[in-house]
């Protein structure tokens, strides 16, 4: 920092002294007649300049260290978290409220990094996840081929719908996992038939259905519900998908609604293998695969972890209740006062 930059810092210093002995001359003249007016004048400037001249060399060497200090962290090439720590020690009030402000906004910064690089971390978690999962219906495409000699027709067909049915549902689960976070911009919200929305997720898997023997028991299904189609029905899809991943051949699924004061809910309850007790809180997880997942290895740990969020952003809820070996009970909350105004 240059002493000329410095006075120019101290503008207003010099020119509220300059006023200021202006006016003390003048009264000094008005007061005073003669030569003796003169030279008081004169000794009082003189005075009153050599002080200030003092007083202006002695701060500029006070400040420019900080000064040095700090322009050489502005012309270096040092990481911000680094300089930050680097920056010398305040000489004034005003400075170490600067440095506290710098050092707030820093850490707000840095927490904003984390999280961000968190959520990259999972997104690319998620798609090295993605595609392991894809690449297996794929491969048994090619094996189904490789071994066709023998095979009717209608047998391979058969085999090939359903490899691309797996495949449909993995790009599906990508598709609503890229859009999860611009929700807002792409729901339409209704009025719903949750017999209609059910009925077209069993539809989606009739073919699973009848392979494993398992009979969907509809209750009264009478109720209608305020939501979007297309992401309800997909939420429903994750549990029956589930529900029939983890449910063995001659079990059931059961649909039914119940209504109280303040909801609405859909009930779909399996006879499946159940979740471990360990597991339960954490299964709406981002990438929690439990026990039984891993076990079966049938689980991304994607697919509640969506449902959830994408229940909570159209303002209704998910809850589980499950004992191993006994089946899982999963339950959508609608709630019936609402303000969709200010979803997400």
């Amino acid at each position: 920092m240059s002493f000329l930059s410095y006075l120019k810092d101290k503008r207003y210093f010099i020119g509220m002294y300059a006023v200021t002995m202006l006016f003390v001359s003048l009264i000094m003249l008005v007061s005073v007649k003669g030569h003796a007016a003169l030279n008081n004048v004169a000794y009082t400037n003189a005075g009153c300049f050599l002080f200030a001249a003092c007083y202006l060399t002695f701060g500029y060497f006070y400040r420019k260290s900080f000064y040095t200090e700090l322009h050489t962290l502005l012309e270096g090439d040092n990481h911000p978290d680094w300089a930050l720590e680097a920056l010398p020690d305040s000489q004034t009030n005003a400075q170490e409220r600067y440095l506290q402000l710098l050092k707030k906004l820093s850490a707000g910064q840095t927490k904003e990094n984390q999280l961000l690089q968190a959520e990259i971390r999972n997104h690319q978690e998620f798609i090295l996840s993605w595609i392991h999962e894809v690449k297996l219906p794929i491969a048994a495409s090619r094996l189904i081929m490789e071994n066709r000699v023998g095979k009717s027709a209608e047998y391979l067909v058969d085999k090939l719908e359903d490899e691309l049915n797996k495949i449909d549902s993995y790009v599906e689960q990508a598709l609503y996992y890229s859009r999860i976070d611009s929700f807002s911009r792409d729901y339409f919200i209704v009025e719903q038939s949750l017999a209609v929305i059910v009925k077209e997720s069993i539809k989606k898997v009739a073919k699973l259905f009848i392979a494993k023997r398992i009979r969907p028991d509809l209750g009264e299904l009478t109720l209608t519900v305020n939501s979007d189609s297309k992401w309800l029905g997909y939420i429903v899809n994750q549990i029956v998908g589930n529900a029939l991943t983890y449910t063995e051949n001659g079990g059931s699924i059961t649909f039914r609604c119940e209504e109280t004061e303040s909801e609405k809910r859909l009930i779909i309850q399996d006879t499946g293998i159940g979740i471990d007790a360990a597991d339960l809180s954490r299964v709406f997880d981002k990438g929690f695969t439990g026990r039984n997942g891993r076990t079966h290895n049938r689980s991304t740990g994607m697919g509640l972890y969506l449902a959830k969020q994408m229940a909570i952003k159209l303002g209704h809820d998910l809850s589980i209740t499950s004992a191993e070996g006994e089946g899982t009970t999963v339950t959508i909350h609608f709630m019936k006062v609402r303000h969709y105004n200010d979803l997400r």
